[in-house]
């Protein structure tokens, strides 16, 4: 959630540099967002939809028409010494792109009918986010943290892409999810640290299991899985972070548990009349118990010029070894894809933002796989896209 990050009524929002979960952004990254101001309360929504024609290229591909979105509300008021803020996040994608999920070539992770899913990406849960983060200030540059609820993100990855400025006008998720920011909706999260000034340090308990095809439920377990996390934010244009963390069998039909890397810097550059966003990521898991190490890089960049246009690119290098779960052996395969497209807003205004974009997605891939996916298949994308138009409040830091 990119929140403008300025003083209300004596309110000062917990951080300038404000993400999804405790993670930051850069705080000159700008915000779409209502708020309103009630009785001591501030009171903020945001949300995505995208109208999409997605058609996955090759022999397993497929073409859909579907849409992505998600809404959020968010409310914050002073106590005490501190401040509390309630998120809610809710996503209608199980209705608006049903079971098995959206196409995506080379996309694994999480199951469709007791079996894992493959080329596609699953629709995000109804209860995508139930949390409060309670910040109390310790002296003028230190503050404590606490973070959590029945469905939240734990300190471990990257901004999830859902929030990044750099992927806001990507519609689909990076191939590379689960191996950096898929914790993002976890049933059960409890996270602590502190800011000192431009650092923040913070650790999190959480349950680790992937969410089931209930879609519509939380589905509480044992908090048995620990993460932690390093930030560091130089400038209000950008932030770095590294994480680890062990998550305990997080995939229904695997029985091993993984270790899991992140280390991420995002760059963002208001320009006159638009804004520019970048991220770089790197995300390892290692499976526990049968010796698997998958790495994926990312890099992603969004560009927003004369106010009404976007142009963006992803680019991608992952390691996957859930493509043909029915084999006696799991190989694993460095996947590329590479997506260019743009944006072109119809109507922008301070109310809403409503954009016709496409992309292209192209990909390398071993040769092994040419019988199964075709030689070059290209995927594409036609899609609107609206959201609320631009805060007129800005970050600072």
């Amino acid at each position: 959630m990119n929140m403008p990050m300025v003083e209300h009524a004596g309110i000062e929002l917990p951080s300038p540099h404000a993400g999804s979960g405790t993670a930051w952004q850069p705080a000159s990254v700008p915000g779409y967002e209502w708020m309103f101001m009630r009785d001591g309360w501030e009171l903020m929504a945001h949300g995505m939809i995208f109208l999409d024609y997605n058609q996955q290229g090759g022999p397993r591909g497929e073409g859909k028409a579907e849409s992505l979105n998600m809404g959020m509300l968010m409310e914050q008021h002073r106590i005490g010494a501190g401040t509390i803020l309630l998120r809610q996040m809710f996503s209608a994608e199980s209705l608006t792109s049903p079971h098995p999920g959206f196409p995506e070539l080379f996309q694994t992770g999480e199951t469709f009918h007791g079996q894992p899913l493959v080329d596609h990406q699953h629709p995000h849960n109804v209860f995508a986010e139930l949390s409060a983060l309670y910040t109390l200030p310790l002296t003028g540059k230190i503050a404590w943290e606490l973070y959590g609820g029945p469905s939240a993100e734990p300190a471990l990855g990257p901004v999830t892409y859902i929030h990044r400025a750099s992927a806001a006008e990507l519609p689909l998720a990076p191939l590379s999810h689960h191996l950096q920011d898929s914790t993002h909706t976890s049933f059960g999260v409890v996270t602590t640290g502190f800011t000192i000034d431009r650092v923040k340090l913070e650790a999190s308990a959480f349950n680790g299991r992937e969410p089931n095809e209930r879609r519509w439920s939380i589905q509480p377990a044992t908090l048995d899985s620990w993460s932690g996390r390093a930030w560091i934010a130089p400038t209000r244009n950008w932030t770095a972070e590294y994480s680890v963390g062990r998550l305990e069998h997080p995939e229904a039909l695997e029985p091993w548990s993984q270790w899991r890397e992140t280390a991420s810097v995002e760059y963002n550059r208001p320009l006159r009349g638009g804004n520019w966003a970048s991220t770089l990521v790197w995300g390892r898991v290692q499976k526990i118990g049968i010796g698997t190490t998958l790495n994926s890089y990312l890099a992603e960049s969004t560009l927003n010029f004369r106010q009404r246009n976007y142009v963006f690119s992803r680019l991608e290098l992952v390691d996957k070894d859930e493509l043909f779960p029915q084999a006696s052996t799991h190989p694993v395969y460095r996947i590329g894809a590479y997506t260019f497209g743009g944006v072109r807003d119809l109507i922008h205004d301070r109310a809403w933002q409503l954009g016709l974009g496409a992309d292209v997605t192209f990909y390398s891939k071993p040769a092994a796989l040419d019988a199964s996916y075709g030689q070059n298949p290209v995927s594409f994308q036609i899609f609107l896209r609206m959201r609320p138009g631009k805060s007129a409040g800005m970050h600072h830091h």
